[in-house]
């Protein structure tokens, strides 16, 4: 079963800059890396295809996943929440086996954490979350069972509605990764 990633990087980034002159996206982090790129790449790592959602007219993180080896796709709606660049990136993907989804701000997630949820969905799981110290995190790893809810999604919640609906199975992980995105300038 080969499940494709999906990098949700469509995003203003209010908290980090409520004016909108800094994308949170492409701040350097102080391991030398840019958010989205270091998201990116460790996704890349573990999945052979990866389509990435950028909000329209943010050509800069669109050509930088690009030359990674993403696949780009364009939300026009991003403004109306997540779910319009989950749904985008569905619709792109629509025969997939199943998606592990990933967000462009959270560049500190390894590549063995989404190794143990796409191998969670193979071993017959529809949902599978990471769970550091008691939180539950992100990624999370859904198999095409669940398509027609995800095509369902709304607003800004993403995929949060079918976690609380549904059997997920939780990953136990040592990867504080997946519970610390980038919010403020201090979070670099």
């Amino acid at each position: 079963m080969a499940l494709t990633g999906i990098l949700l990087a469509a995003g203003r980034g209010r908290r980090f800059d409520p004016s909108g002159v800094q994308n949170k996206l492409l701040q350097t982090m102080a391991d030398g890396d840019i958010v989205v790129a270091a998201s990116a790449r460790n996704m890349l790592a573990v999945l052979p295809r990866v389509v990435a959602v950028v909000r329209e007219g943010d050509d800069k993180v669109a050509a930088l996943l690009g030359r990674l080896g993403c696949e780009v796709r364009v939300c026009v709606d991003a403004d109306l929440g997540m779910a319009e660049s989950l749904l985008t990136a569905i619709e792109h993907t629509r025969g997939a086996e199943g998606w592990l989804i990933g967000l462009g701000d959270m560049p500190r997630v390894r590549p063995d954490t989404m190794r143990a949820l796409v191998a969670t969905i193979e071993r017959g799981a529809r949902i599978a979350a990471p769970v550091f110290e008691g939180r539950r995190g992100n990624p999370v790893a859904f198999s095409s069972y669940h398509l027609p809810l995800l095509l369902a999604v709304e607003g800004d919640q993403g995929a949060r509605a079918i976690l609380k609906s549904h059997t997920v199975s939780e990953v136990a992980v040592d990867d504080d990764g997946v519970v610390r995105d980038i919010d403020t300038p201090g979070d670099l």
